[in-house]
Order: C-alpha cells, then structure tokens, then sequence
C-alpha cells in the first residue's frame, strides 16, 4: 500500500511495524469475522481506532504495551478484514454488540478498553451495556457524537463527510485530510503512519461509521458510569478539541480528565511513548 507522499525513510520503519504486528482474523460465525493485532501476555487492554484509521494505528502500542499486557487492537466492522454490520445506517450499539462477540470469541472475562476519536464512541455504548465487563475505560480525544445537534446541521455534516468519501476515495482523502489529524510538530513517522492507515480504507465500512456518528451521544452513555474512566486529549486537537472533550469527561462522574501539550487529534500515532505510559499506568491502577 502507498505511503503516497510520505518521506521514503520512513517507509521500512512501518513495514517492519507491519510485519511485526499482522492483522488475524476471528471467525464470529458463518457470516461474521473480526480482523485484528494483537501481542503480549497478562491482562487484557483492547483498542478501537477511529474513523479514518484502523488497527494499524496502534502499532506502536502493540510494541510498548505488549511487555506488560495482552494488547488486542481490532479492526471495527467494515475496517481492515472485519465484516460490515447489516445496517445501512448503524448505531453506536450495533457496533458494541459486534464487540461484545468479539471479545467473547476471544475468552475475555474482563478488560480495559481503550478508544479513539469514534472509537471513543464505541467504547462509551459498550461501557453503558456492559460495564461488569470492564476493569477500567479510557477515551482518546473522544468523538462525542452529533444527536444533540439541529438535525438540518447534523444532516449537513453527515452529507459532508460522505461526499468527500466519494468524490476523493482512500488515497485522495489520505494526501488532503491526513494532516488534520496531527499538530504542526508532528514527525514525518506520524504522518506516514496516519497515511498509511487511510489509505487502507473501505468506503462502506466508512459511510457506516458517519452514519453511527451521526446518532451518536457518549456523554449519555458514560454519564451513569461507576468505573474508572480517564479522558484525555491533545492541547493542538482540531478535529475533538480540548473543550469539547473536557466537556465529556464533565458528563462522567467517575472521570478523570489529562491535558497532553503539543499534540494533536492521533494523538498515540504522534507521540506513542508517552500515550502508552498514560495507558500503562491507568491499567495498572485499575482494580481486579
């Protein structure tokens, strides 16, 4: 797959990630598979990616976080070898059931559960249906969903985000819209990662998970929430911007909320050391 403009020295460092990290796939049922990475021991921390991403976007996690857990990043339904959900226009819910099976085709009791941008919103309807099932929840620059927009502003950016799909495709929307994903500071691994990932796009998988931005509300789903949840972000965040996730670590009582300086929305794909500490140290904390 095209790294498309990134710089070529950067190329061998992702194909060795890449290599060293190679996406399996779980069979659910007759008609349902889950692609996935995974790597290490111990107590499980599962990973959601966001809506331009995929499980590729946690590589560098995999290799930090795998000496101390069994590190599981799945690829979510329409994303990587992951089967799409049947609906045309999926909910936050659909997408947490497909979890709930994948996690249970795994053997995982329990776990901390990690998610990013629009996997934050995942991992809020998981947490909300499931919380014994959770030893702690962690939101990366959460996506907080559009339901308590005006629904003529919640169809417009609906709209948008498809038609860009449509008009650019993977490769176009890669080289256009990687770069908002990162702060200005970002090194060029970064976005040759960012890249790497949106250009392994499916377009249906992609226009299902608008859709289930579209309807999404995490702040109610985690608002009755007693677990341990942490939410955190990067300061130069443009696409979930720091008061915007402050707002929804506010809706949970039991959250915590981490200022991270200097980095943008892929805030883990930007700065993969200190992003996997802050994990490592809230999963260590997180009761058995």
């Amino acid at each position: 797959m095209s790294l498309l403009e990134a710089p070529a020295e950067d190329t061998p460092a992702i194909e060795a990630l890449v290599a060293r990290h190679r996406q399996h796939t779980l069979r659910i049922d007759d008609s349902t598979c889950v692609s996935f990475r995974v790597c290490g021991e111990g107590a499980p921390i599962v990973l959601l990616h966001g809506i331009g991403s995929g499980s590729g976007s946690w590589l560098h996690q995999l290799d930090l976080l795998g000496g101390h857990f069994r590190v599981i990043a799945w690829d979510a339904p329409g994303y990587g070898s992951s089967t799409p959900l049947v609906p045309a226009a999926p909910q936050a819910a659909d997408y947490a059931e497909r979890l709930r099976e994948f996690v249970d085709a795994l053997g995982l009791d329990r776990f901390v559960l990690v998610g990013h941008s629009l996997g934050a919103l995942i991992a809020g309807a998981f947490a909300a249906r499931h919380a014994p099932r959770l030893r702690a929840l962690m939101l990366a620059s959460p996506a907080g969903g559009h339901a308590r927009l005006d629904p003529q502003e919640r169809q417009a950016r609906l709209d948008e985000r498809i038609g860009q799909m449509q008009r650019l495709g993977p490769d176009e929307l890669a080289r256009t819209r990687s770069g908002n994903l990162l702060s200005a500071k970002a090194p060029s691994a970064a976005v040759a990662l960012v890249r790497w990932n949106m250009t392994r796009l499916d377009p249906q998988g992609y226009v299902q998970a608008v859709h289930m931005l579209a309807q999404g509300d995490l702040a109610s789903d985690i608002g009755a929430l007693a677990l341990p949840v942490s939410v955190f972000c990067g300061a130069e965040d443009r696409v979930t911007p720091p008061a915007a996730c402050r707002r929804i670590a506010d809706a949970c009582p039991s959250a915590s909320w981490h200022l991270l300086p200097d980095l943008g929305h892929a805030l883990y794909v930007e700065a993969p050391q200190p992003v996997s500490d802050l994990i490592r140290a809230f999963a260590a904390q997180a009761p058995d």
